[in-house]
């Protein structure tokens, strides 16, 4: 899996598990919902500063957004 698909399968994984909409994601970060749908898809290239934004919505590490989870390395076999 390429890392904008990875990053997008993990902000997707956090987002919902933290009860969070795409909408309120973008609102706490101050973006469109359409650039958080396209991050999620992988479809938009992030940047560091983005990285860590998203990170402090969700509350989490920025490395938990780059690392491939174990269950989506299980998926891809």
């Amino acid at each position: 899996m390429d890392i904008r698909h990875t990053f997008g399968s993990n902000l997707k994984h956090y987002r919902t598990e933290a009860n969070m909409s795409q909408a309120a994601l973008a609102v706490k970060m101050g973006v469109d919902r359409a650039h958080v749908s396209a991050m999620e898809r992988g479809q938009q290239n992030v940047t560091i500063i983005t990285l860590w934004h998203v990170a402090q919505a969700l509350d989490i590490a920025p490395a938990a957004l780059l690392n491939e989870r174990d269950e989506a390395r299980l998926a891809g076999r």
